[in-house]
């Protein structure tokens, strides 16, 4: 017997199949759909391409940039393209629409908002933002450009939410280059941190959600964990592995506390009986369990003082090369370690959110260069894919067509562990963006 004759090979690709009923009225569903957003765009006109380039995104088309959607529409490509990257529209408009409506379809009060900055490479210098930086994709400092993200992971699904274009402290010095890609004047400087906050503060009133993830870029900032939890937001924050923690009570004779030591020299010497073994979710290939750890601990702050109780979280996959990570919290003493680490996982919803953004939707498929261009592009393709997101709601099925998932088991052992000086490769189908 083959592999693909074997019972649980069969009942997968019939789980898989989609029925020709099921697809068959797409076109008018995305005409439906669209009925909710096209008064956020002022003009005819602008209604006009605001379809042609969601029709464009949903389609079979290698390349998803403003020539390619507008041959494919029979239509010339320089209303198009000035309409993506300088037409006088109102994106976060448009995305304040996205975000009440994906609180009325998916809103979950035990939803998480995941915070990630993301890179996408550049040839050249001319486009808003881009600089030497680091390139998770390409794993190494390179010329790219870096956008913060904000993503909703509730039960019923996950989907990009809200943007912004990260300029970096020499970019919004340089006169001229904010003068050829149009920066507002309003713009300044901010780390990816405060860029995150900014975001923070936008979403969560308009979504109910129960609990903040990032990476180690958010989590390691103690200021930004300090806003947290200013605003009573409860968080489970990614850290790098050098991080510095004491023990609250783990040491006799030093009035409870113990010396400060890196976390993941802290985390290798517990005992096997501290480690729980707990469920995250179900997954393709049954449960998905990890090893977890928690205790109160501190942390020895950027400036060199102590900062106030948190819960250090250590997971640690059960896969044969084994991946840890180490995560601060600032959850009351009764949550589940069970629940702190679900929470954990869900940080990587934003990686599922770009493999599909990349591979259905062109996410990476762009060629602006200013300011108001890469918004642009960006809300249009977040209104993609969250009609993406209803529809595989609607047809009760996984996207058979999917290209490189994210790893169904939440957490990915591909990931490089927390401070390990690297970010999550996302080169998988990126073709490099033209400047």
């Amino acid at each position: 017997m083959s592999l693909l004759e074997r019972p649980e090979a069969q009942a997968l690709l019939e789980d898989a199949r989609l029925s020709p009923e099921s697809v068959r009225d797409c076109g008018e569903r995305v005409e439906q759909f669209l009925e909710r957003y096209l008064p956020r765009f002022y003009r005819k006109e602008q209604r006009e391409l605001a379809k042609v380039v969601i029709a464009g995104k949903l389609s079979g088309l290698e390349r998803k940039t403003s020539e390619p959607i507008a041959n494919q529409a029979g239509r010339h490509r320089k209303p198009v393209q000035h309409f993506v990257g300088a037409g006088l529209w109102d994106d976060e408009a448009v995305l304040s629409e996205l975000r009440l409506h994906v609180g009325q379809e998916l809103g979950d009060p035990q939803a998480v908002l995941v915070l990630d900055g993301s890179a996408f490479p550049k040839k050249g210098t001319e486009s808003c933002g881009v600089a030497r930086q680091w390139c998770g994709r390409v794993g190494k400092v390179d010329n790219c450009q870096v956008g913060v993200f904000l993503g909703y992971a509730a039960a019923g699904g996950h989907v990009p939410v809200d943007r912004r274009l990260y300029l970096p402290e020499e970019r919004a010095a340089d006169r001229q280059h904010r003068k050829k890609t149009h920066v507002p004047k309003e713009v300044r400087f901010q780390e990816k941190w405060r860029l995150g906050l900014e975001l923070l503060e936008t979403n969560c009133p308009e979504l109910p959600h129960a609990w903040i993830t990032a990476d180690d870029e958010f989590g390691r900032v103690s200021d930004f964990r300090a806003q947290l939890r200013l605003r009573s937001e409860k968080y489970v924050l990614d850290v790098p592995s050098n991080t510095l923690v004491r023990e609250i009570g783990g040491s006799p004779g030093k009035k409870g506390r113990g010396a400060f030591e890196r976390i993941e020299v802290w985390a290798g010497r517990q005992p096997a009986w501290q480690w729980k073994t707990v469920t995250i979710r179900n997954g393709e290939k049954g449960p998905l369990k990890v090893r977890a750890l928690r205790r109160r601990v501190q942390t020895k702050e950027e400036d060199g003082h102590v900062g106030p109780v948190e819960t250090a979280l250590v997971i640690r996959t059960l896969d044969r090369q084994s991946v840890t990570y180490y995560a601060l919290s600032n959850a009351p003493r009764k949550e589940k370690v069970a629940t702190l680490a679900r929470v954990k996982g869900e940080r990587h919803r934003v990686e599922e959110i770009f493999q599909e953004g990349n591979g259905e939707v062109g996410l990476d498929h762009y060629e602006v260069r200013s300011w108001v261009g890469w918004h642009h592009h960006m809300t249009l393709t977040f209104l993609a894919l969250w009609f993406l997101t209803l529809e595989k709601r609607r047809v009760g099925k996984k996207n058979a067509g999917h290209d490189g998932g994210a790893d169904a088991r939440g957490l990915q052992p591909a990931t490089p562990p927390a401070g390990s000086g690297s970010q999550p490769d996302r080169r998988r189908n990126q073709p490099r963006v033209a400047a």
